[in-house]
C-alpha cells in the first residue's frame, strides 16, 4: 500500500471515529464519513466496500491505537498472572476506546452494520478472556464450580464496557478503584482456593 493510500485510510478512520464519538448516536452514512474525510464517496468505496467493513475497521483501528491493548498478557507465565494482566490491559483500554464503543452500543438495536462491528469487537474480548481462563484451568487454578465457558462469561461481564461505564461514570469510581476491585472480584469468583 502506498503512503498516499495509507494517509487516505487514516483520514477515513479518523473521520469515522470522530463522527461516532462526536454526538448523538445515529446511523452515520458513508457519505457523512467521506465528507468529513474530505474525499469523494467513490474514493471511500475504493478503500471500504461497505459500511459494515468500515465500522469493523474503525473499531479495530481505535482498539489498536490503545497501547494497553497492544500489551495484552502474552508474556504471562501463569494463568493467574495472565488474568490480572488482562484485567489491567482491558480496563485501561476502555477509557481510550469508550467513545466508539458507546456509539456502537447505542446503535446495535437499529443498525445491523453497527451490530456486526460490535460483535467483532466482543469476539476479540471473548477470545482473550477464554485464553486467560484456559490458562487458569491448565494450572489447576480455575474455581472448581466453574466450566471454562461459564468462567469466560463471568470474566467477559467483568471486563465489559457497560460494567466500566456503570462503575466509573455512574458510580464515580476512579480508574484505579475500578481495576483494583475488578481484579478482586475476578480472584474471588474465578480462582480456586
Amino acid at each position: 500500500m502506498s503512503s498516499d493510500e495509507q494517509t487516505t485510510k487514516t483520514k477515513i478512520l479518523i473521520a469515522a471515529r470522530d463522527l461516532l464519538e462526536g454526538g448523538p448516536s445515529r446511523k452515520i452514512r458513508m457519505s457523512d464519513i467521506a465528507k468529513a474525510a474530505g474525499i469523494s464517496r467513490q474514493a471511500l468505496y475504493l478503500h471500504y466496500a461497505n459500511r459494515a467493513e468500515l465500522l469493523v475497521a474503525v473499531t479495530s483501528w481505535v482498539d489498536s491505537q490503545s497501547l494497553t491493548l497492544a500489551t495484552a498478557p502474552d508474556g504471562a507465565k501463569t494463568g493467574r498472572a495472565r488474568l490480572m494482566q488482562l484485567i489491567i490491559a482491558c480496563g485501561n483500554a476502555i477509557p481510550q476506546t469508550y467513545g466508539v464503543g458507546k456509539a456502537l452500543l447505542d446503535m446495535i438495536d437499529s443498525d445491523a452494520e453497527a451490530c456486526a462491528a460490535w460483535e467483532a469487537r466482543s469476539a476479540t474480548l471473548r477470545a482473550q478472556s477464554e485464553q486467560a481462563i484456559e490458562a487458569l484451568a491448565r494450572d489447576g487454578d480455575l474455581h472448581e464450580t466453574l466450566t471454562i465457558k461459564r468462567a469466560t462469561d463471568l470474566l467477559g461481564a467483568l471486563l465489559s464496557l457497560r460494567t466500566w461505564e456503570h462503575l466509573r461514570l455512574d458510580c464515580g469510581w476512579t480508574q484505579a478503584e475500578y481495576i483494583t476491585h475488578i481484579q478482586d472480584l475476578a480472584r474471588r469468583s474465578l480462582l480456586s482456593g
